[in-house]
């Protein structure tokens, strides 16, 4: 039981769940933006996205702690290379079975699919070989992989990107790009014994909390544009407010208190608004 607990933590099965369901509300929107309905073959395609979305979700996490496996012995010797539970190597095969599966459904989806899981892919081995080390650089490239499950799941149904996912798709970006820098600063300690420039380390946490301030607004700040331009309902408004004053909260907390157990709690508040905003458009545009 150790070891499969092992190998469920590195997978980190909240977040393989959340872009899932980001590749079904990417759909979503990009239906609901043509007036077209769900058919059985596009049903069938975002259950097949969810499952490439999960799969290599928990293959980018698990690559990632293989990489980070020293910083992880500084900064969370808990986890489950470091302490032991799952060796390096194994953690490298657990990679390859989840990556292989994952690519499977994205050809059962379409080739344009394989294409975008393909690119992916690319975008979570770059970053965990030479992009981590760059600071906020890669901090761009893991907002991307967060981006692009809402542009995988237009795409499976849609075969294109209508404006509504392109909005929604920003926001994911700049709010999960804020969400990195908060976590640099957790990780502050370990990321500068091992060299990596993030900007906590460049410019003191302090300076960090003000960059990951300003891309939580600037996420706020375009959701004014889908109501605006009629591309959600009313329902989108009321939810999408307790998003917007979460993620305000969050930054004047964070300017408040910098330190490192202020930035852990807050980078994972940031989930849970990030998980209402979702809802919010799913909301606006299906009510």
């Amino acid at each position: 039981m150790g070891k499969l607990s092992g190998f469920v933590r590195l997978m980190r099965p909240v977040n393989c769940a959340m872009m899932g369901f980001a590749v079904f509300v990417g759909a979503v929107l990009a239906l609901s933006s043509s007036g077209n309905q769900f058919s059985n073959t596009e049903w069938l395609g975002v259950l097949y996205g969810f499952v490439t979305g999960f799969l290599l979700t928990a293959a980018s996490m698990t690559i990632n702690d293989y990489y980070d496996r020293a910083i992880d012995a500084i900064n969370e010797p808990h986890r489950p290379i470091p302490s032991g539970t799952v060796s390096a190597r194994e953690a490298l095969a657990f990679v390859f079975v989840l990556s292989v599966i994952g690519f499977v459904f994205a050809y059962l989806t379409s080739v344009m699919c394989l294409v975008v899981a393909v690119i992916s892919w690319l975008v979570v081995v770059t970053y965990v070989t030479v992009g981590k080390r760059s600071g906020l650089p890669g901090n761009l490239l893991v907002s991307t992989c967060v981006a692009i499950p809402f542009i995988y799941g237009s795409i499976a149904v849609l075969s294109s990107v209508p404006l509504s996912v392109v909005v929604f798709t920003l926001m994911a970006f700049l709010s999960n790009t804020g969400r990195e820098i908060t976590k640099g600063i957790v990780d502050v300690k370990g990321d500068s014994a091992e060299g990596i420039k993030t900007l906590a380390v460049r410019y003191g946490e302090k300076g960090a909390a003000v960059a990951a301030a300003v891309f939580y607004v600037s996420a706020v700040a375009l959701t004014p544009i889908p109501p605006l331009l009629g591309l959600v309902s009313f329902w989108f408004i009321p939810i999408v407010l307790v998003t917007d004053g979460g993620l305000i909260a969050s930054s004047a907390l964070l300017l408040k208190d910098y330190s490192r157990e202020s930035a852990r709690k807050i980078k994972n508040m940031i989930l849970l608004w990030f998980v209402i905003g979702l809802l919010a458009y799913v909301f606006g545009v299906l009510t």
